[in-house]
């Protein structure tokens, strides 16, 4: 383990720590911690108390790297976009099928917007976590990373929440179902 890497493992421990002290030295914060359904709402009430907790191991600002070959990406590396946004980076593609690279900072789809695309799409979760809304099924899924998700043409769905930076970080793959 590099020693930035060791140094941010040992920071986020150290957060955590003090988040739980706090919990349990204050009676609210407690029932709001166990009121919490999922990561990102766990998150969202550690930074209202001033804690950085939503960070993994090994994200973040990376060691200054020699430039790579023009045919060499490294994906986890491409900068996060806006608090709120989506950036979507077409990779490869042919006539039949589309390969994007998608990273979401604490972005979500519109409240009354459904995705209903002609496409199938399988998406894999590369970085991070993401909660996703299918209109035919109760609850929301949570993803997290090495998750992946076959997705049917016509299959309405949204984003309902996408991790803080440094992001959520999708390979999406799209081709149409009838070719």
């Amino acid at each position: 383990m590099a020693e930035a890497h060791l140094q941010q493992f040992l920071e986020k421990i150290r957060q955590l720590n003090a988040f739980v002290a706090l919990s349990e030295a204050q009676p609210e914060l407690r029932t709001a911690l166990r009121n919490c359904s999922n990561h990102h709402e766990v998150v969202e009430l550690a930074a209202g108390f001033g804690f950085d907790i939503g960070r993994r191991w090994g994200d973040g600002p990376t060691a200054e790297r020699p430039p790579s070959p023009a045919d060499q990406q490294n994906l986890l590396a491409s900068p996060c976009p806006e608090d709120g946004q989506e950036r979507s980076t077409v990779l490869f593609q042919s006539s039949q099928w589309r390969l994007e690279c998608i990273h979401s900072c604490n972005a979500s789809s519109p409240t009354d917007g459904w995705y209903d695309q002609r496409a199938m799409e399988w998406v894999l979760l590369l970085r991070g976590s993401a909660r996703l809304e299918f209109e035919d099924e109760p609850q929301a899924r949570d993803l997290c990373v090495g998750d992946s998700l076959l997705i049917k043409p016509h299959r309405r769905h949204r984003v309902v929440a996408t991790d803080p930076a440094p992001g959520t970080l999708w390979l999406a793959l799209f081709w149409d179902a009838d070719g």
